[in-house]
């Protein structure tokens, strides 16, 4: 496989994976319509590293597009697709419930079509641990996942049935992969480490939904990036946990860590806990490292350490960024 399209390339997943792809020497085509969901910038900041190598070109489109999608595949004629294009949060998906179906399941289905007409036979597919809320843990990939509790988790379990689909009519191979919180640096403003960071760094009171004590399996960016570019692997149609694999920690594990390494102490309002949330995810990894080979090498203290590291590098311009 020398040609990958990476959707969401302007994205935290999907700008580390397409960065791995490139020092791998593959041409990597990236698309990502640049949402304003979160800050840009920081969008910005993860494209411009990857426009420095000949081998990426980018696309600013929309996987909703089937039309402007049909040119970049004619264009480009890919090996396979890494599908990271998606609307993320949870909370935000109870305000805006039409906007997560259509890209996160009606764009899925853009791109299966595409393999479709244009002979692609390999996809990678994103989906998220939140499918499995009400389950026992650790949680593997094996356990029914018929009752997601978001609209967030509903539309990935869509898009997931929708890939088996097309895997049984048209013999796509896919790999589909249920990230576990990931975080480190460059990452999501609206997820907590970035947020704990600044708001500690800042002064300002943290926003802790509940009493900190849900826990979640942290697992670093760079081992989410490796991992996906492993499940390019041709599987026939397979699930895999992309998780830490270890012991879960708290959110006031988190809290403490990121004080000691930024030497300043935080301030906490406490907020109601959300029902949509989960009190707990741990991911059972050992079919990634079975099937895959993947492991997860870099453990929370370390990654928290690396992300706080980058924050106070780009300080400058990220007091400006948007929570």
């Amino acid at each position: 496989m020398n040609t990958i399209i990476v959707t969401g390339a302007a994205g935290f997943i999907g700008s580390k994976t397409s960065q791995k792809l490139l020092e791998e020497g593959k041409q990597v085509v990236g698309i990502d319509n640049m949402n304003d969901y979160y800050d840009v910038s920081l969008k910005v900041h993860r494209l411009e590293r990857l426009k420095k190598d000949r081998n990426f070109t980018f696309h600013h489109a929309d996987i909703e597009n089937l039309e402007v999608l049909d040119g970049i595949f004619q264009g480009s004629k890919p090996d396979a697709i890494i599908n990271l294009a998606a609307r993320a949060g949870v909370r935000y998906s109870l305000e805006n419930p039409h906007i997560y179906l259509s890209t996160n399941a009606h764009g899925v289905l853009n791109l299966l079509e595409m393999m479709r007409k244009y002979g692609i036979k390999k996809l990678v597919h994103a989906s998220t641990s939140s499918l499995y809320a009400g389950q026992k843990m650790p949680f593997s990939e094996d356990l029914p996942v018929n009752t997601p509790i978001s609209p967030y988790a509903a539309s990935k379990k869509a898009a997931e049935a929708m890939a088996y689909t097309y895997h049984y009519l048209f013999g796509f191979d896919i790999s589909v992969l249920r990230y576990f919180t990931v975080y480190g640096p460059a990452g999501r403003p609206d997820m907590s480490i970035f947020r704990f960071i600044k708001w500690i760094d800042e002064g300002k009171p943290i926003e802790l939904f509940g009493d900190g004590s849900q826990s979640r399996d942290f697992t670093y960016i760079d081992d989410i990036a490796t991992g996906t570019i492993r499940a390019l692997k041709e599987v026939g149609f397979e699930v895999f946990n992309i998780g830490g694999g270890k012991e879960p920690r708290s959110l006031n594990y988190v809290i403490s860590k990121l004080e000691d390494y930024l030497g300043k102490k935080a301030m906490i309002d406490y907020k109601p806990f959300q029902k949509t949330d989960m009190t707990e995810t741990s991911a059972d990894i050992a079919k990634a490292g079975r099937i895959l080979g993947w492991q997860p090498l870099t453990g929370l203290e370390d990654g928290l350490m690396r992300t706080v590291e980058w924050y106070l590098e780009n300080k400058h311009w990220l007091r400006n960024v948007r929570l």
